[in-house]
């Protein structure tokens, strides 16, 4: 069995791959001060409450937060008597090198997402995941990623907002009724909600235009079904996408060796 960990700068989700299907996923807040022992009781005790008796006899990590996989790896070691795959690492392979800038380091989560959408959809792909930073992959005709956009994530601005306007109340995400807004509120949800689609909107469009092609529009991250439920924003939504590209990295790792 397979655990694959994905860290981000808010969440880290932990997700048991049997070969064929997902049997659980857990998520839990991402805090570099959390040991390996921690985290193996809690994910313990999740797998028993749902019934998954999973033996894990491999780990793969993609991290945005380098402070965690010490903990992580030991995790692996400890408990799992596997040494981690950590995407991003030299003896993580990649399917398909990523073509930037010479000495450019690129995410791990942004490398995971690119193999993730070429196993399920081929290249001449624009990957938009909604996390902490909205960001948009390029993804080459032969899979390779070779670019994207980052921008600013749709809570970190609203926490933006909040923190540095005394006068502006915390927000959730949600639909306006309109585009102009009668009270604080609204007027705050009605620029973060149609700003974030015209931003999404624009930056496809400039990149087509750029490349000077068509290119299939995934969209991922906690946010996208909730943009994307009401504006024609992708061609489709994987919810699942990077733990899958994370299975995708190990496979290919496994049959290299």
């Amino acid at each position: 069995m397979l655990l694959a960990i994905d860290c981000g700068n808010t969440n880290t989700v932990f997700s048991v791959w049997d070969g064929r299907a997902f049997l659980g996923t857990w998520r839990t807040a991402t805090d570099w001060q959390r040991t390996a022992d921690q985290y193996f009781v809690w994910l313990t005790t999740l797998m028993e409450h749902q019934g998954i008796a999973a033996r894990i006899n491999a780990v793969i990590i993609s991290s945005t937060v380098p402070r965690v996989v010490f903990n992580l790896r030991v995790l692996a070691d400890r408990y799992f008597n596997c040494r981690p795959l950590v995407v991003g690492k030299p003896d993580c392979l990649l399917p398909v090198p990523p073509r930037v800038d010479a000495g450019t380091a690129v995410g791990p989560d942004r490398l995971v997402n690119t193999a993730g959408a070429f196993d399920r959809h081929g290249g001449n792909l624009i990957v938009v995941d909604f996390g902490t930073a909205t960001t948009f992959d390029v993804v080459e005709d032969d899979g390779a990623y070779v670019g994207g956009v980052i921008a600013p994530g749709v809570n970190t601005s609203l926490e933006g907002l909040h923190s540095a306007a005394a006068a502006l109340p915390h927000v959730d995400v949600s639909r306006p009724q309109g585009v102009v807004g009668s009270n604080t509120v609204a007027c705050m949800q009605a620029g973060i909600w149609f700003g974030y689609i015209g931003l999404v909107k624009e930056i496809c469009a400039r990149i087509k235009a750029e490349r000077g092609r068509e290119m299939k529009i995934i969209g991922t991250g906690g946010l996208a079904v909730l943009f994307g439920a009401t504006d024609v924003l992708f061609d489709t939504i994987e919810d699942d996408l990077t733990m899958h590209g994370l299975t995708v990295i190990h496979r290919f790792n496994k049959d290299m060796t």
